[in-house]
């Protein structure tokens, strides 16, 4: 392996690393059904970042960052849905009577 080989051996295992670590909090809440705790302009704006880092490695042709960005896009744009999804329905369910409720 050449030496550029191990600089992207680096950034694969660099945006492994950081990828994967969103999933536990992916899993939290979906498996709590609740993201109260979750705040959605931070991970909006996180997003945001994380689609510029994925377009700038489309640009640079690195494939650890698009590769990590594209994942983590995915894992933090599904926190964001799960977000509005949980909050939608816990804002409709306050919303209705406990009669109408059940």
């Amino acid at each position: 392996m050449n030496s550029i080989d191990w600089v992207e051996a680096l950034g694969l295992l660099a945006g492994a690393q950081t990828t994967i670590a969103f999933l536990p909090q992916a899993l939290k809440v979906w498996r709590a059904k609740s993201a109260d705790d979750i705040s959605l302009a931070t991970f909006l704006i996180f997003c945001s970042g994380v689609t510029c880092w994925f377009f700038y490695g489309l640009f640079i042709d690195s494939l650890s960052v698009i590769l990590a960005n594209a994942v983590t896009l995915v894992l933090a744009a599904a926190i964001v849905w799960l977000k509005v999804k949980y909050t939608r329905r816990k804002s409709m369910g306050a919303s209705c009577s406990p009669d109408e409720s059940r």
